[in-house]
């Protein structure tokens, strides 16, 4: 029988400006925050101090945005060794990157998807190799979406899970980016989520997007998750079980009172998924240790 310890962790990203002030006030029920490392990295002063006294109330999750593991340009070693630094210091739960590139010899300032060939799953797997090697610890790398796959040898698919199985990495799996490249690439994304290796998912990120056409949606982060990601969602969860899950809301954000009726909702499709009794409001929720 599933017990409370079966409660799927939920979480957002933090953001300086008013959302972190919300929660520095309100102290929300959250079981943990992710940060985009590169963000935060250089911190000082009062910023560095309200980010770690955040840290003493909620766990730490690592979500970057420029490692550019799929790039063609040499990997920045030093960041990377900057990258350990900070981990190190910090401890977060898990550290999290895109299967994707943002760099060639210039940063591109958007996360490029890798053709699907073998020779680019042989080239990541050597870099994922590279900064597993200097991290000291397995990498957890993102689903992206994308919008064009020009001279693909393969399915995304076959290579997410060729590059999965060769670089002995996990994966975050992006329920969201799995509706959207399904709905504009034409394949059934419950088959997608029940085709990928259970061992290998380690972290959930569930967002909204902007549907422009039938056949057409574009991967925002902007708006309230939608109805058929709802349902994917809970597919997710009967299928891989309680995996920790971030609400991921980049832009147009709204009041953190809103953010905190989606969290309620992603907590009870996972609860319905799982076959856990409801929660109510003198439940506590579970907080899982730094």
């Amino acid at each position: 029988m599933n017990t409370q310890s079966d409660r799927v962790s939920v979480g957002i990203g933090l953001r300086r400006g008013s959302l972190m002030r919300e929660i520095e006030v309100t102290q929300p029920d959250l079981d943990f925050l992710e940060v985009a490392p590169e963000n935060w990295m250089r911190l000082g002063g009062a910023v560095k101090r309200q980010f770690e006294a955040l840290l003493s109330r909620y766990p730490l999750y690592l979500h970057g945005l420029s490692l550019s593991v799929g790039g063609p340009a040499p990997l920045d070693r030093d960041f990377i060794h900057a990258l350990k630094k900070f981990i190190n210091q910090y401890q977060p739960v898990i550290y999290s990157e895109h299967l994707s590139f943002c760099s060639d010899n210039a940063h591109l300032y958007d996360l490029m998807p890798i053709p699907f060939t073998r020779a680019a799953v042989r080239h990541v797997v050597e870099r994922i190799h590279a900064v597993q090697d200097i991290l000291g610890q397995r990498l957890t790398l993102e689903n992206v979406s994308y919008y064009t796959a020009p001279d693909a040898e393969m399915n995304e698919l076959d290579f997410l899970t060729e590059i999965l199985q060769q670089a002995d990495c996990d994966l975050l799996l992006d329920v969201n980016n799995v509706y959207v490249n399904s709905v504009n690439h034409h394949y059934d994304p419950k088959a997608f989520l029940d085709a990928l290796p259970v061992e290998r998912v380690r972290y959930l990120h569930v967002a909204g997007h902007l549907q422009l056409a039938p056949d057409l949606i574009v991967d925002t982060h902007g708006a309230a998750v939608a109805d058929p990601v709802w349902d994917l969602l809970a597919h997710t969860y009967r299928r891989f079980g309680a995996v920790p899950t971030l609400l991921e809301r980049d832009f147009d954000i709204p009041p953190l009172a809103d953010l905190m009726l989606e969290i309620k909702k992603i907590r009870s499709v996972a609860d319905d998924a799982l076959g856990l009794a409801p929660r109510n409001d003198r439940e506590p929720v579970m907080v899982a240790n730094a």
